[in-house]
């Protein structure tokens, strides 16, 4: 069942979307749920990524990748650009989370344009 799922799927699509509920359930596990800024932040940017991940599954589109990249920088910089910064635990989930989706999105941009690297 699990290889029909992912035949012809890629695992950076997937991936995004274990890293969008990640960042999502982020102010309940770390435990900044009273913060307004940061938990809007982390729950808007969640759905949106989870949403560009399942489109991404469903139909692949060079463009999603690029605005998964964009998506996961913002929540690495949004700390200072938002202002919670001096809250290290959230600062720290969100540049770390925010990285990983950038780092996901580009291997997946990567991996679009040389199809036969790897192989």
């Amino acid at each position: 069942m699990a290889n029909a799922l992912m035949e012809g799927k890629k695992v950076q699509d997937w991936a995004n979307l274990v890293l969008a509920a990640c960042v999502f359930i982020s102010p309940w596990v770390i435990g900044f749920t009273a913060e307004a800024v940061p938990s809007w932040n982390a729950w808007i940017v969640g759905l949106l990524l989870g949403g560009l991940a399942v489109a991404a599954i469903s139909a692949f589109a060079e463009w999603e990748e690029w605005v998964n990249l964009v998506l996961g920088l913002w929540l690495a910089a949004s700390p200072w650009l938002l202002g919670f910064a001096a809250n290290v635990n959230v600062m720290w989930t969100n540049v770390v989370l925010g990285l990983l989706v950038a780092v996901v999105s580009l291997w997946a941009v990567w991996d679009h344009h040389h199809p036969h690297a790897h192989a």
